[in-house]
């Protein structure tokens, strides 16, 4: 049934459609807008990974250090040795 769906003049009549409804001068205007929506998607899509990967690097990197540092400090989870 829908073998041939998407043919060459369903674009056009598409295309022809979109043109009457929003006038030759709006079509422009839609386009670039949508071009800049996709872009600022696209930088923060971008920046929402990168961050995440600085999370968890970070993670990583405090918990090496927290790890040394009980190592070097046995006594900063208990008390103070001058209070025993």
């Amino acid at each position: 049934m829908l073998r041939n769906g998407l043919e060459p003049w369903h674009l056009l009549l598409v295309a022809l459609v979109c043109i009457l409804l929003f006038g030759s001068k709006k079509l422009p205007e839609a386009a670039r807008g949508l071009g800049k929506s996709m872009r600022i998607l696209k930088s923060e899509a971008r920046a929402m990974k990168a961050e995440e990967g600085d999370e968890a690097a970070n993670a990583a990197v405090y918990t090496e250090v927290s790890a040394e540092t009980q190592v070097a400090h046995p006594e900063a989870e208990g008390a103070h040795p001058e209070a025993k």
